[in-house]
């Protein structure tokens, strides 16, 4: 009856001492990883002793995490340049895109050339047409107006042909009606202003058409040259892609901010060049009836 009873109590034990070693084996690993403590026969001693070990524990910990801001700080990397811009681009380019790249610069500046110098020149033609209004007009001849009038003027270019018609219409030029041969002398002098006007607008209009294409075209070569290097280096992970493809990308993007410029010049200029020849023929037309009324002697 006693081992009958034993075993029985022992099968109904066995379930909490599992639970029970189940849940304290956490507290174990915590135990081995944190030196003994003493042992002591003073049951004071066995009360105190968890109680003192465990600040000790501790202050190792605390001390790890404070420390560990200022050596996170002090181990962070320092500032380095981008190496996926314009100068790594040209540091790794070979003689074709760096030509390409030249060649974009060269079309940059020509037609910011040409912007700023037709864009003073317009000006200028501006100013001297009102000088025509105030000055010209107002004398008795032409040969007066004319002498009143800017060296290099487009309007003196203009009236100094219109005096030396009728200073030409002799010989075979003679049998040419007078009207005729002053006006014919008048517009051809007005026509090489605007073709003078219109010089450089040609660059504008080549650049803005081609200046993409010559970026597309660096951008097809420098990423063939990558995807190749690419290749034999035998490594396709996305760092290894994403630096030479955005590099040659670049390409592209200064050719585009090449030829927009050059679009928008050449189309603001072209409106203010209409507007400017507008006044010399304005000037062209009343110089031909001030010649044939007979205002200037020939």
């Amino acid at each position: 009856m006693m081992k009958t009873f034993c075993a029985r109590l022992m099968a109904a034990a066995a379930p909490l001492v599992l639970a029970f070693s189940l849940t304290a084996v956490p507290h174990g690993a915590h135990a081995q990883a944190a030196p003994a403590p003493a042992l002591s026969t003073s049951p004071d001693a066995s009360a105190t002793a968890p109680t003192a070990a465990a600040p000790a524990a501790v202050a190792p910990v605390a001390a790890a995490s404070a420390a560990a801001p200022t050596g996170a700080s002090a181990s962070a990397p320092a500032k380095v340049d981008n190496p996926y811009g314009v100068g790594a681009l040209w540091a790794q380019s070979d003689l074709v895109a760096k030509t390409v790249l030249l060649i974009l610069a060269i079309m940059s500046m020509g037609s910011w050339y040409v912007i700023v110098t037709k864009l003073l020149e317009q000006m200028r033609m501006g100013r001297q047409a009102k000088e025509v209004d105030n000055e010209f007009w107002n004398e008795g001849t032409v040969q007066a107006g004319t002498a009143r009038l800017a060296e290099g003027s487009p309007f003196r270019f203009i009236a100094d042909a219109g005096v030396h018609a009728t200073r030409k219409h002799d010989g075979l030029r003679g049998k040419v009606d007078f009207a005729d041969f002053v006006d014919l002398c008048i517009h051809r002098a007005t026509e090489r202003v605007q073709r003078r006007l219109s010089n450089g607008m040609s660059l504008l209009a080549t650049v803005g058409s081609t200046a993409p294409f010559v970026g597309l075209f660096g951008t097809v070569w420098g990423i063939y040259h990558a995807l190749t290097a690419i290749g034999i280096a035998g490594q396709a992970s996305i760092d290894k892609v994403a630096g030479p493809v955005g590099e040659s990308l670049i390409m592209t993007a200064i050719g585009l901010a090449v030829a927009v410029p050059a679009v928008l010049g050449y189309n603001w200029l072209l409106r203010r060049n209409i507007t400017v020849m507008d006044d010399v023929r304005e000037f062209s037309g009343e110089l031909h009836s001030v010649i044939l009324a007979g205002s200037a002697p020939a």
